[in-house]
């Protein structure tokens, strides 16, 4: 079984986990607001809140994260996918750190001089999360999305 593979399944098994919970969630809350009780009808209306902004993230998360892959397959086709394989390893197999900064300053250096090539955004928030930075890696990720569906004219 590929990496790939075992990650798609986690994220899977973990969206049911969170599906299960809004579902019990909105049981609780429609308990609340049957009570008659004032305060325990305001309480459910307030937990009523949760489910929805819940399946607003899963939703939200899954739809990135097709929108990540589908780059990825794209770059796959074309032989661009970042290749980190060469670069020297800790033991723990995270990149050595001398190496990671260059390799990225490499990926920052790219991205300077072709800032509206989606796939060197992509690089780039490879780098920063080969180093550890997932806020950056994420915001930088956003960007190539955004970038690669203007080329491509889809929203």
């Amino acid at each position: 079984m590929t990496a790939a593979v075992r990650t798609r399944n986690l994220a899977l098994v973990v969206t049911a986990a969170v599906v299960i919970y809004l579902v019990l969630l909105v049981g609780r809350a429609v308990e609340l607001l049957r009570s008659g009780d004032p305060v325990a009808v305001g309480l459910g209306a307030a937990v009523l809140v949760l489910p929805v902004l819940g399946a607003w993230m899963v939703v939200a998360t899954w739809r990135s994260g097709v929108r990540i892959q589908r780059l990825a397959r794209k770059l796959e086709a074309e032989d661009g996918l970042p290749d980190t394989s060469g670069l020297p390893r800790r033991p723990s197999g995270r990149v050595d750190r001398p190496a990671a900064d260059a390799w990225f300053a490499e990926r920052r250096a790219e991205v300077e001089a072709d800032p509206h090539d989606w796939r060197r955004w992509y690089r780039l928030a490879y780098a920063y999360d080969m180093a550890g930075d997932r806020r950056r890696a994420r915001a930088t990720m956003r960007k190539a999305v955004e970038l690669e569906a203007a080329d491509s004219g889809d929203d």
